[in-house]
């Protein structure tokens, strides 16, 4: 697994999120703004809404602010309109980034974007530079793990499992990320998230702590824009590194 991604769970297992409240709302907002805008509001056929209310739920989100988002998306409301967007950089190390975005001004987020990339030591990339780099794929995280729960999600289409830190996670298309969920939850597993990543092709070795932190630190900063929903990196910290880092 990436050190982006152990980083991810690390953090989202010391429940680090619950200080960012505020900006995680803005960002599932965003998400079901974008979702609905694209699928419409039936969640029976918008599998992408689906999930986004999924987070929403998960993150104690106030139905309010999840009606208004969906009918931001569906046009039922006024206010600018949200674009999603990719922007590609480079990192200390030569490390890719590839950063989505949600937002209803593209010149400033861009701005943002390349502001954090250019003080932490990184620059901005031409579109395709870095995206070949990284492949879509569905992502689903199993609590406390089991050969069973691997073996049904192999069975229903997984392309890869990876058991890390008392979880599994497990890789496919996107189109069959929904059938796997469905065979999971039939086999009794818990899962801890379901969602549409870009999980990066190869690696770059971060042995270094120094290097490691700096990483990071762009990293984190780039999260911490509003108008940001996701960020990933092709670094391999080791997890000793990145524990220290919390």
């Amino acid at each position: 697994m990436s050190g982006h991604s152990k980083w991810a769970g690390i953090k989202h297992k010391k429940a680090i999120v619950d200080a960012k409240r505020g900006k995680i709302f803005t960002q599932i907002a965003n998400m079901i703004t974008i979702a609905a805008k694209e699928g419409g509001s039936d969640v029976s056929s918008n599998f992408r809404l689906r999930l986004a209310l999924e987070k929403a739920r998960a993150a104690n989100m106030p139905s309010v602010n999840i009606e208004r988002a969906i009918k931001r998306g569906t046009g039922e409301s006024g206010g600018a309109q949200i674009e999603e967007i990719k922007y590609e950089g480079y990192g200390p190390e030569g490390v890719a980034f590839l950063i989505e975005a949600a937002t209803d001004n593209k010149n400033r987020t861009l701005g943002e974007v390349r502001n954090v990339l250019t003080k932490h030591g990184g620059q901005m990339a031409e579109a395709g530079a870095v995206s070949w780099i990284f492949d879509q794929k569905g992502q689903i995280v199993v609590m406390n793990p089991n050969e069973e729960a691997a073996l049904t999600a192999i069975d229903a289409g997984a392309t890869d499992v990876i058991e890390e830190d008392g979880s599994t996670y497990i890789y496919s298309d996107i189109l069959s990320l929904n059938k796997i969920r469905q065979a999971l939850e039939e086999a009794g597993a818990k899962i801890e998230s379901v969602e549409i990543i870009y999980k990066p092709k190869n690696d770059i070795k971060i042995a270094d702590k120094e290097k490691a932190k700096k990483i990071l630190n762009l990293l984190d900063a780039l999260e911490s824009l509003d108008d940001v929903s996701s960020v990933y990196a092709n670094f391999d910290i080791p997890e000793a590194i990145l524990r220290e880092m919390t």
